[in-house]
């Protein structure tokens, strides 16, 4: 992981402070590529920056918060005006809550931190992938989109089924995998642009943490069992720097290989209409795409 292979090259990351985030951009920022690290807090992505700095590369913060939609809209502003050719973008974040919680947009929040807020960075970064020689997104998305049988159109906040931490978050996974499937289509066969999914693993991590001392509890109960952050970091890193990683498009990975997903992520018609839902959802918020 120190070869260098990625000097020159811009790599924005979400959700960079701790877990796989960290490890990825660690890694990446090892490999000599220019970080552009999207953070809520400003003070831990300083930390981090710091930290990447004693490895001889070059990072920076953008405060972004996730949860808020017309944040992630100025966070895309000031990306575009720093990488205006961005060379891989990794849509890292991840939230689990244990109980339903909204946004201020009035939106279910693990769909919107774990989906829609994603879904608008990408769009609105498109422009600055396609000026790069070879853009790439990585979406971290996860096996737990097994844990739903298809995308509930009717009931995607979840107003109206009771609330299930877990298949509520596998319904948000999935939306990642449905999402790289569209985008992968819309990207074409012969563009720039490449759109991955993957699944990293059982990780040891942050995730959770903000649900209190249960969440910090049952993270700690289970932690022995689960892979190191810089083993969960591996396919990520891997799809953002591997010169043999760019043969792949619309792909699923688990451990660096390609993987078939559950039947209901490979759903055009679902992906498509996913599609439709998440623009429709910015332009009642009056947020273009």
């Amino acid at each position: 992981m120190n070869d260098r292979s990625m000097a020159g090259k811009i790599c924005a990351i979400t959700g960079p402070t701790s877990g796989i985030g960290r490890a990825t951009a660690l890694a990446l920022g090892r490999k000599g590529a220019r970080l552009i690290l999207l953070c809520r807090s400003a003070a831990k992505g300083a930390a981090l920056v710091a930290e990447l700095k004693t490895l001889g590369a070059e990072a920076e913060v953008i405060e972004t918060d996730l949860s808020s939609l017309h944040s992630v809209g100025r966070a895309a502003e000031r990306l575009t005006a720093r990488a205006p050719q961005l060379d891989v973008l990794i849509n890292n974040a991840g939230l689990i809550n244990d109980r339903r919680r909204e946004t201020l947009d009035g939106l279910e929040e693990m769909f919107a931190v774990n989906h829609l807020s994603h879904f608008l960075l990408t769009n609105r970064m498109l422009y600055s992938l396609r000026a790069a020689p070879a853009g790439r997104i990585v979406h971290v998305g996860s096996a737990a989109h097994g844990f739903v049988k298809g995308f509930d159109f009717d009931d995607y906040g979840w107003h109206a089924r009771r609330w299930g931490t877990m298949r509520a978050y596998g319904h948000s996974k999935l939306a990642n995998l449905l999402f790289n499937r569209s985008l992968s289509l819309r990207l074409g066969a012969i563009g720039t642009v490449t759109s991955n999914v993957l699944h990293p693993g059982a990780v040891a991590s942050n995730m959770g943490s903000n649900n209190g001392w249960v969440g910090k509890l049952g993270m700690a109960v289970v932690k022995p069992f689960f892979l190191s952050p810089e083993r969960g970091a591996e396919t990520s890193i891997y799809l953002a720097s591997a010169p043999e990683a760019a043969k792949y498009r619309g792909e699923y990975l688990i451990k660096c290989r390609p993987a078939r997903p559950k039947p209901w992520a490979e759903d055009d018609a679902a992906a498509e209409r996913l599609w439709a839902l998440s623009t429709a959802l910015l332009a009642e918020r009056q947020i273009v795409v």
